[in-house]
């Protein structure tokens, strides 16, 4: 369930913070936003990362087809990639990747200030 609320709301704040914020402030967001859900490591690293992965796929497809530009075929044309669809499955691993780390730099860094009880019987 925190792994769902968190792809959720990774995509929610990427498709209405990342038009108009830098893409590391996003990349704070999605940690802060898994700090406070607070999964387990795999479930941040991929709810994050779906989150911002789909959210960039499917920002620059809309984009893509609302102005009907040439623009991305150009640009995977100058990378080499070949087309445009190539560029934006590679903006959609880039953004994957960087919503996954995000995630879980945010779970670790909760991790890391939770008290840890001492002297507790564990037997």
């Amino acid at each position: 369930m925190r792994f769902i609320l968190l792809t959720i709301l990774s995509v929610l704040l990427v498709v209405f913070l990342g038009p108009i914020a830098s893409f590391w402030v996003v990349m704070i967001g999605i940690g802060l936003l898994s700090a406070l859900i607070f999964p387990n490591s795999f479930g941040a690293f991929m709810g994050g990362a779906l989150g911002m992965g789909l959210g960039w796929v499917g920002l620059s497809i809309y984009i893509g087809l609302t102005t009907a530009s040439p623009l991305p075929d150009r640009m995977g044309e100058l990378m080499g990639l070949g087309s445009g669809m190539t560029l934006v499955a590679a903006t959609g691993v880039l953004g994957f990747l960087l919503g996954g780390f995000s995630a879980l730099s945010g779970v670790l860094f909760r991790k890391m200030i939770r008290p840890v009880p001492q002297n507790v019987y564990k037997g």
